[in-house]
């Protein structure tokens, strides 16, 4: 049986779930998020607790058992406490702007990128150099962080980029002069 997918999921206070059908629906203090729960798997709430179960011992069955308990796990978070991922701004004269609803950066380039923020995520800018995508959703504020990430990626050389804070860079030994 899965390690993951046997877990119960906690349900903190102030977060309600509701089932119908296929549909599972997880509101909290952030906002309300909603899946539908793949057939083969049965979903139950059993004293302040989500368990997830699978009817058969298929192989597909199996992979999606921790998978769905992973993802409802991450919805009842998401509307608790959120998720952030951090972006840091590397280079000379590289910088961010926050103007109301776009995102634009100066990264050496001619003109300025800019990024239109999507609803349900909020971008804050904490220095010029540093910025935070928050939201509810998990996979949508991975998916913002890496579609900002993507208009100047971290390169090998000098190491000039938007990089995850933490993230390391290996950086690529240069030209050596002739002797």
């Amino acid at each position: 049986m899965s390690r993951i997918g046997k877990k119960p999921i906690p349900i903190p206070k102030g977060v309600e779930i509701s089932l119908a059908g296929r549909d599972i629906t997880v509101k909290g203090p952030k906002g309300t998020l909603s899946r539908t729960v793949p057939g083969e798997l049965d979903i139950e709430i059993i004293s302040g607790e989500i368990v997830v179960r699978r009817r058969t011992d298929d192989r597909k069955d199996r992979s999606l058992h921790g998978l769905t308990r992973t993802l409802i796990a991450n919805m009842v978070t998401g509307v608790d406490k959120g998720f952030e991922k951090s972006l840091d701004i590397v280079g000379v004269g590289y910088r961010a702007e926050l103007d109301k609803n776009s995102l634009k950066m100066f990264l050496g380039y001619s003109s300025p990128m800019v990024y239109e923020v999507p609803a349900g995520i909020a971008v804050r800018v904490e220095k010029q150099t540093s910025m935070v995508v928050s939201g509810i959703d998990k996979e949508f504020v991975g998916r913002v962080a890496a579609e900002i990430r993507k208009h100047k990626k971290p390169e090998p050389y000098k190491g000039k980029g938007i990089r995850y804070t933490g993230e390391t860079v290996r950086k690529k030994v240069g030209k050596s002069a002739g002797k």
